[in-house]
């Protein structure tokens, strides 16, 4: 039997500096109020110079290895999503392998906006099952604080800096369902101008700012998620009723309470983040496992069912026996 991906450790890293919605009000119009009332966000946290997306990155991978009981040694890749690189290249991925003294293996970025962890964790799934690695780190780092418009309050207060990292493990087939059942991945580029950044190295005269339709992105997120999340469950013979824990991609308290009310799950079974560390893209999904894992709630054994959608548009989801 091919090996399965077993979840081995879970990690995170979030900035040291913590920004409240009244510290946002001082420099944007806008109210403490307005953005807890529209999105259930209380506070941020935002990267200092240090902390790019390879420094937390790294951080997060550190964390996510000890709690596997893993060594550099035991890496044959690193899989890092992001949409804030540090640099055009080499890719954020190589830098996190230099500064844990990887020595061997890959390493490459991923560009999948907020569902690039789901993306990132597909992939790396696939490998290990193909028999090509053993221990592979899954990445989500992002410092969006660096490309926000601070003119564009709908979107400004949104967004968050942090890491979140888990080391997937190869497992023999035993017959335990222990592991990622399945992934599945989506994308819809006709969508790609309702949640963009306008800009990139390669056009200079672009100022590299976030661009989101708020309504639009609101619309489709609720029904791709709930069609991905129905994926899974049919993949796999299973129904919500079988799901332990909903970790969803952090965006907005509105889509995840959405979210739960389709699948009927009670809400103390969705773990919400959002409040602490608003929307960090690609790091929000491992960010709120590593959370629920830390405090004990999300134990082994236990349903776990991941998703996320962001902009391309690109969404997907994974079902995951802790």
């Amino acid at each position: 039997m091919p090996s399965r991906s077993i979840l081995a450790g879970i990690g995170a890293y979030l900035p040291e500096r913590i920004v409240s919605n009244a510290e946002l009000a001082l420099t944007v119009d806008t109210t403490d109020a307005w953005i807890r009332e529209r999105t259930g966000i209380q506070q941020r946290h935002f990267s200092a110079p240090h902390e790019t997306a390879a420094f937390m990155g790294t951080e997060a991978a550190k964390a996510a290895l000890a709690d596997a009981g893993a060594l550099p040694s035991d890496v044959d890749g690193i899989i890092l999503a992001t949409s804030t690189p540090d640099q055009a290249f080499p890719a954020t991925a190589l830098r996190v392998q230099a500064a844990l003294g990887v020595t061997k293996g890959f390493g490459f970025d991923l560009a999948a906006a907020c569902a690039g962890f789901i993306y990132a964790l597909s992939v790396a799934d696939s490998m290990i099952k193909c028999g090509q690695a053993k221990g592979v780190l899954v990445i989500g780092s992002e410092v969006y604080s660096r490309i926000l418009n601070w003119q564009d309050r709908g979107t400004c207060v949104l967004f968050g800096d942090g890491a979140g990292a888990v080391f997937l493990r190869a497992g023999e087939g035993t017959g335990s369902d222990q592991g990622i059942l399945s992934t599945h991945i989506h994308a819809q580029g006709t969508l790609g101008d309702i949640l963009y950044v306008d800009g990139a190295v390669g056009q200079p005269d672009k100022p590299g700012h976030l661009v989101m339709h708020g309504r639009e992105v609101f619309r489709h997120a609720v029904t791709r998620l709930a069609e991905a999340v129905q994926e899974a469950l049919d993949a796999n013979k299973l129904t919500a009723d079988d799901v332990d824990w909903l970790v969803p991609h952090q965006a907005n308290r509105r889509i995840i309470d959405a979210m739960g009310r389709k699948l009927g799950l009670a809400p103390e079974r969705v773990v919400i983040t959002v409040e602490d560390h608003a929307n960090t893209s690609a790091a929000s999904v491992p960010l709120a496992l590593c959370q629920a894992w830390k405090d004990g709630r999300i134990k082994r054994g236990e349903l776990v069912l991941l998703e996320a959608l962001g902009g391309g548009l690109v969404w997907g989801s994974a079902l995951v026996r802790m």
